[in-house]
């Protein structure tokens, strides 16, 4: 930020949103003296028929913070919606990030419909600012339901699969 105070600098609030869109941050706010910047992008969230409403980030105040694409639309081998299912037994995302099936593009997913699992054993991977996080299964059994798509945002506490 520049010296003089209470003056906007238009490089620094360029360089904010750089780094919001960047780091697949929803906002970044920086404060000095009597000045506070806040950029925020918005951020479309498809969820398939899931019951839950999403909740999306304020709007971007700086053309540079642009949303992030939405999520292709359902086809017909989508993910079956919670409300069809007992969550009690749900494996659910311990962040907000998105899901990933398979360790790479384009290998094959971790799990399908109808595997046994082992407790332990890694089921998907939520990302959550560039760090990989595999979500291991919390019991054995059979996987009954993949209530979320590959590449789908997620949030906290968000049911992702069933195992009974």
């Amino acid at each position: 930020m520049t010296k003089e105070k209470n003056k906007l600098d238009p490089d620094f609030i360029r360089q904010l949103a750089e780094l919001v869109q960047s780091t697949d941050l929803t906002e970044i706010e920086v404060e000095q003296d009597d000045l506070r910047i806040r950029v925020a992008r918005e951020v479309v969230i498809q969820q398939a028929a899931i019951a839950a409403p999403a909740i999306a980030a304020a709007p971007a105040p700086v053309a540079a913070a642009a949303p992030a694409p939405a999520a292709a639309p359902a086809q017909d081998a989508a993910p079956a919606a919670s409300s069809d299912h007992d969550l009690s037994n749900a494996v659910r995302s311990p962040m907000v990030g998105t899901a990933y099936m398979s360790p790479e593009p384009g290998a094959a997913a971790f799990i399908s419909v109808g595997d046994q699992v082992r407790e332990g054993q890694t089921l998907m991977i939520v990302e959550a600012m560039k760090t990989m996080n595999h979500i291991p299964a919390t019991k054995s059994g059979k996987v009954t339901a993949i209530l979320v798509e590959d590449a789908q945002p997620v949030e906290y506490d968000e049911p992702l699969i069933i195992i009974a």
